[in-house]
């Protein structure tokens, strides 16, 4: 979708990206001031407006209600006429649904067999096959009533000198469990809570409840048991309240480490990393810089036999007709279209739209609606077929790219993703972002230089370069996926050094 790999260095006669032969509008590399000429195509077009960096200039006279194009695609109509050289933004340009054509696809294109040559990283070999990036011991909350104990447990910790194989004591508190109706937002809690229990970076795992809560600790245990052996529970009504809760969970804990001590790290093949694509606080760049380089390193990683996993089912709307097309079948395109229509219903009863989700940070960082910011996300699966639609915090179990139903919040989509068994989160930002996830490695990707220099303890990677002329976006694409490989092996991420370990599950229902 995006033309453009190499950018020459930022100049006067460049200031202006012109990212498709069929688009209406260039956006600006830099701030740019009315009076000013850019020629991004073949004619010069003097601005009749300041335009700021990633916002978008009209190259020809767009009528009222005439459909506004970027990347090739549709991105809204204007609401009143826009001169050549004005800005385009919410003031001139609607968010409208319209119809899309879907090209479905005609039979079945099986995933390709991984090469035999791989490359490889350090990691920990489960008794299910999974590989793990990470070693913790993880302390779930079964409801808000247990939250706090859990909090206490890993606390207690602190200071406490773990093996060097052990990456931690990791919580999971959550404001979750109990006052739900029995039914789906239950089942999709108990889904999530049981995916990050059992998951590829987690030794052992302890679940913690009140004792009388909707979500039963014994949802976790016995027959039901994900990972029996490696996943047991407790209650505060059974322990005899809070102390004695923690000193129960720590002799279970110790037991886990020592355990857990002797697992060691071992050379394994890229083909068994699942690696979830995220965004958060993107900008206009987004989708020139870091999620484009970063769907270069996704298609790496497909033709490895690895999986890719997009998630944010607000951020595809407007590019779905685009990944139906690339559907290995049309069992998996009709998925991923009722996963979309199960998204829009969610929505109806609270009067949402899918255009709610561009931040006010989005739109200051030149994106005017849902449209937009979705064709730039869209870019980091690459290009290679759709395998899997799943629903939210479903096992991930096909290679190469999938799809996961969630919302666009990011704290909850990381929750999703990592009870699906991703093992590490590549996660663009425009605007900058500073979140992480309990056991699951985030590995942070700017959009732009400038956001690389104010957020540097937080970012890990500048793809903002290939706006400045200076990398292209094959390159940019090897560095990340060559980085993931490192991160897997064990090196440690910002969000990991700064402590961010965010947890937020999706609550769909009423509370009782």
């Amino acid at each position: 979708m995006n033309l453009i790999e190499i950018l020459p260095q930022p100049s006067e006669e460049n200031a202006a990206l012109l990212l498709h032969p069929s688009d209406h509008v260039a956006i600006a590399r830099m701030a740019l001031s009315a009076g000013q000429a850019i020629r991004p195509g073949k004619e010069a077009v003097i601005l009749q407006d300041a335009v700021p960096a990633g916002h978008k200039a009209a190259l020809r006279p767009i009528a009222q209600g005439e459909e506004v194009r970027r990347y090739g695609q549709v991105i809204g109509r204007a609401t009143q006429p826009i001169a050549a050289g004005e800005w385009v933004h919410v003031h001139n340009l609607a968010f409208d649904e319209g119809s899309r054509a879907y090209e479905f696809p005609r039979g079945d294109i099986a995933p390709p067999a991984p090469p035999a040559e791989q490359p490889l990283f350090q990691g920990y070999l489960r008794r299910d096959g999974r590989a793990g990036t990470r070693n913790y011991i993880a302390v779930a909350a079964a409801s808000n009533c247990s939250a706090h104990v859990v909090d206490l447990i890993a606390r207690s910790y602190a200071g406490q000198a773990l093996p060097e194989n052990v990456d931690g004591i990791a919580a999971f508190p959550h404001g979750d469990g109990c006052g739900h109706a029995i039914g789906p937002d239950t089942d999709q809690l108990e889904r999530t809570l049981s995916g990050v229990l059992d998951h590829p970076n987690v030794s052992a795992a302890l679940i913690v409840g009140l004792g009388c809560e909707v979500n039963q600790v014994e949802h976790y245990l016995g027959a039901r048991n994900p990972a029996p052996g490696r996943i047991f529970g407790l209650t505060l009504q059974q322990s005899g309240g809070t102390s004695a809760t923690v000193a129960d969970a720590r002799r279970r804990i110790d037991e886990f480490i020592a355990r857990a001590e002797s697992e060691r790290r071992v050379p394994l093949p890229a083909s068994k990393l699942v690696v979830g694509l995220n965004c958060g606080g993107s900008d206009s760049f987004s989708g020139i810089t870091a999620n484009p380089a970063l769907g270069v390193c996704s298609d790496i990683l497909a033709g490895l036999g690895g999986a890719a996993v997009l998630a944010e089912t607000p951020e595809i709307f407007g590019a779905e007709h685009l990944l139906v097309r690339r559907a290995r079948n049309r069992l998996v395109a009709d998925r991923l279209l009722e996963l979309i229509e199960k998204y829009k219903s969610y929505l109806r009863p609270f009067g949402g739209s899918f255009d709610d989700n561009p931040s006010p940070g989005n739109k200051e960082g030149g994106l005017s609606n849902i449209l937009e910011k979705s064709l730039g996300a869209a870019a980091k699966s690459g290009t290679s077929p759709l395998n899997q639609a799943l629903d939210y915090a479903e096992r991930v179990t096909a290679p190469g790219f999938v799809f996961m139903n969630t919302p666009g919040y990011d704290p909850v989509s990381l929750a999703g993703l990592g009870a699906g068994g991703v093992s590490l989160i590549a996660f663009t930002s425009g605007r900058g972002s500073a979140i992480g996830f309990p056991t699951v490695p985030v590995f942070k990707i700017s959009s732009n230089t400038g956001l690389y220099h104010r957020m540097s303890e937080n970012i890990d990677l500048n793809a903002g370069r290939i706006a400045d002329g200076t990398a292209s976006i094959p390159e940019v694409g090897r560095e990340i996926f060559d980085a993931l490989l490192r991160v897997a092996s064990g090196q440690r991420t910002a969000s990991e050094r700064l402590g961010h370990a965010e947890f937020v599950p999706w609550r769909i229902g009423p509370i009782l």
